[in-house]
């Protein structure tokens, strides 16, 4: 394995992209955002092929230029991704690289006014740019969505929501069953916060003001602040805890709010339109750290309960922690590629 880059058999077009709804948003984030766009091998020589696409998303605390991120004997997944294309693995496809970074490290993809509007800039500002823009299959039957962990959530949750741009996606280790991937947690946070007075908003001015996770416990307390941002914050923007930060007591109506953006329980509220999925790639490891095995189990089964198709559903785990599965990528990348190609290609 070669420890630097390869030139690639497509070519990624990166784009400074400005958003409208973006601007001005809570936590004075950029509103241009970086948008990376992958065309196939071929592309520029057919003028009148049109391509279906994949738009793939980061999990917490990634951003865009992570996907070039090389590791000791492993491939970045923008060159796993080309290669699926070069070796004809699958159809020549456009996969589009979106960046959704806030200053609590991640957005969830969803709109909140604790973040920004994340899941309004995806669907209704980068969609249409990359549609005008490239020769796109303008239809939900020939798009896709693809992530891992809060990017997982947010490949399961937008085909629910829009199912107009998304009938197909891949979840690896997505977040789901939050009482197992988010409560444990929770405790943890509890004890940690006693040495900022029980105040989250201490720990974080102490975390701006430092080298990030130079102290025991960053990582559990920006997740859980960062979380509440996207799914409790209140109407002013401020994140409100789903629990008593000094006793540890959940307070009912806040983390409802949690529970409510649960994959596993979103299903049933929009089972008609899971019925209508075309392709579905579910995935965990077997060890993962926030038990998203179960919820990957928890929500392949809810899939099948309201009717979802199985020869729709790919649903596997692994022998694996969170850590270390992004080889999955490209797997998943082809099997939605052959799904949602058009006929013939």
């Amino acid at each position: 394995m070669l420890p630097w880059s390869t030139e690639l058999s497509g070519r990624i077009d990166e784009h400074l992209f400005e958003s409208v709804l973006l601007r001005d948003n809570p936590l004075g984030d950029p509103h241009e955002r970086p948008l990376w766009v992958y065309v196939p091998p071929g592309y520029d020589a057919e003028p009148e092929r049109r391509y279906a696409s994949v738009y793939v998303i980061q999990g917490y605390t990634g951003q865009i230029t992570m996907w070039r991120n090389r590791t000791p004997f492993r491939q970045p997944f923008v060159e796993t991704a080309d290669a699926v294309f070069a070796s004809g693995e699958a159809p020549p496809t456009i996969v589009v690289y979106v960046d959704a970074w806030t200053a609590y490290g991640g957005s969830q993809f969803v709109d909140s006014p604790g973040t920004g509007r994340y899941h309004s800039y995806l669907c209704d500002e980068v969609v249409p740019f990359v549609d005008e823009h490239y020769r796109t299959l303008d239809a939900p039957e020939h798009r896709a969505i693809s992530g891992k962990s809060s990017g997982g959530f947010g490949a399961m949750i937008t085909p629910m929501l829009r199912p107009d741009l998304f009938k197909s996606f891949a979840t690896h280790s997505g977040d789901a069953l939050y009482e197992y991937c988010y409560l444990p947690d929770f405790a943890k946070a509890v004890r940690l916060l006693r040495g900022y007075d029980g105040d989250i908003k201490v720990w974080w001015d102490d975390f701006r003001s430092r080298t990030a996770f130079t102290k025991e416990g960053d990582e559990t307390l920006l997740m859980l602040l960062g979380v509440a941002a996207c799914f409790s914050a209140d109407a002013g923007g401020t994140p409100q805890l789903p629990l008593d930060p000094r006793t540890g007591r959940l307070i009912p109506e806040r983390w409802q709010r949690w529970l409510d953006w649960d994959p596993v329980r979103m299903v049933e509220r929009h089972a008609e339109v899971v019925r209508s999925w075309q392709a579905v790639w579910i995935d965990a490891g077997t060890r993962d750290e926030w038990f998203l095995d179960l919820g990957a189990q928890a929500f392949e089964a809810e899939l099948r309960r309201v009717g979802l198709a199985e020869d729709r559903i790919h649903f596997e785990t692994f022998d694996a922690g969170h850590g270390a599965i992004d080889y999955r990528y490209p797997l998943a990348l082809a099997w939605l590629a052959q799904r949602i190609a058009p006929d013939g290609s």
